[in-house]
C-alpha cells in the first residue's frame, strides 16, 4: 500500500496540504499520516552575550530565567503542535479520511531523513508561516526539502481545486522519464486526461522521445496529448499550465536543460513561485 505523509506547520497552506493529501489517499487507497517538527528556534531563547560588566550572580540569575522562559516556550510549542494535528485531523476525518499523525522536535530536514522509510509521497504547502506572501517567495524549507528527499513531492497550492487535467513537463532526460513511467503506473493519475509538453526545437529526436512518452501513457489507459513548443522552460510550461487550464503539473526534478534550474537551484525556483496549480515533482 502507498503511504503519503503530509507536513503541517499551522500556516494558511495547511487545509490546503490535508485536502492534496486526502485527493491523492482516496485515489490511491494509500495511509495518510501528518508530521508537524516542531524548530529548535521555537523551544529556545535566542543567545544572549552573557559578557561584559554582569556580575557572576547576575549572569547565573540570567542563565536561570532562560532556562524557565525556554522550558515554558518548550512546553507551548507542544501544546500548539498537537492542537494543529488535532485540527488536521479532524479536518481530514470530517472529508471521509482517516489519518495518523506524529511530532517532532527539531531541524525538519534531519527528522524527515529520520522517517524517510515512512512514506512514499511527500505532501508539503510551497509556503509556510514565515514566507513572504507580498513578495511570492517559496518557504525556506521547501527547497530544502526538494533537495534532500529521494521521495516524489506534492507540492500544494494555495487551496485545492478539483483535478482532472495534467500537464507533464517532459525533456527526455532520466528525471522526466521516471515521471512519465510513475504517471502510467500510479493510480493517482487514472481517468485523468494528460498533456505532454516539451519545450525547446522540434527536432527528429525530440519527437521519438516525444512519442515514447505518450505511447507509455497511452498504454496505461490515458487520454493522453503531446507537443512541442517553443520558448524557454519556465514561461512556456506556465503557458501551458494556464492555456490548458491545468489542474496539476508533473515534473522531473532534474534533466539535462534549463528545466533543471527551474526547481533544484542556488535560488528561489521560478515555477514554484508563478505556478498556480499544485506540482508534482519526481527525483
Amino acid at each position: 500500500m502507498m503511504r503519503i505523509m503530509a507536513l503541517i506547520d499551522g500556516s494558511i497552506y495547511t487545509a490546503s496540504v490535508c485536502d492534496h493529501a486526502a485527493w491523492a489517499a482516496r485515489r490511491t487507497g494509500a495511509s495518510l499520516e501528518l508530521m508537524h517538527v516542531i524548530g529548535r528556534r521555537e523551544t529556545s531563547s535566542a543567545p544572549s552575550n552573557l559578557s561584559g560588566s554582569l556580575s557572576l550572580g547576575a549572569r547565573s540569575t540570567l542563565l536561570e530565567e532562560l532556562a524557565t522562559l525556554d522550558e515554558q516556550r518548550g512546553r507551548l510549542a507542544q501544546e500548539r503542535g498537537r492542537a494543529i494535528l488535532e485540527a488536521a485531523t479532524e479536518h481530514l476525518a470530517n472529508a471521509g479520511v482517516t489519518a495518523g499523525h506524529r511530532m517532532r522536535i527539531g531541524d525538519l530536514l534531519s527528522e524527515l531523513g529520520q522517517v524517510q522509510d515512512d512514506f512514499d509521497v511527500l505532501v508539503i504547502g510551497k509556503r509556510g508561516e514565515a514566507a513572504d506572501f507580498a513578495t511570492m517567495h517559496l518557504g525556506s524549507n521547501l527547497e530544502r526539502v526538494m533537495r534532500s528527499t529521494g521521495k516524489p513531492v506534492l507540492v500544494a497550492s494555495r487551496a485545492f481545486k478539483p483535478i482532472a487535467r495534467v500537464v507533464v513537463a517532459f525533456d527526455g532526460g532520466a528525471s522526466s522519464t521516471r515521471a512519465v513511467e510513475a504517471v502510467a503506473r500510479d493510480s493517482l493519475f487514472n481517468g485523468l486526461s494528460v498533456r505532454i509538453v516539451t519545450v525547446g526545437e522540434d527536432r527528429p529526436a525530440t519527437r521519438e522521445k516525444l512519442g515514447w512518452a505518450r505511447e507509455t501513457l497511452e498504454a496505461a489507459g490515458l487520454v493522453v496529448s503531446a507537443d512541442i513548443v517553443p520558448g524557454e522552460p519556465e514561461g512556456a510550461i506556465s503557458a501551458a499550465v494556464e492555456n490548458g487550464a491545468a489542474d496539476l503539473l508533473v515534473m522531473g526534478s532534474h534533466g539535462h536543460s534549463r528545466v533543471r534550474h527551474l526547481l533544484i537551484g542556488s535560488s528561489t525556483t521560478a515555477l514554484l513561485r508563478s505556478c498556480l496549480v499544485p506540482i508534482m515533482v519526481y527525483r
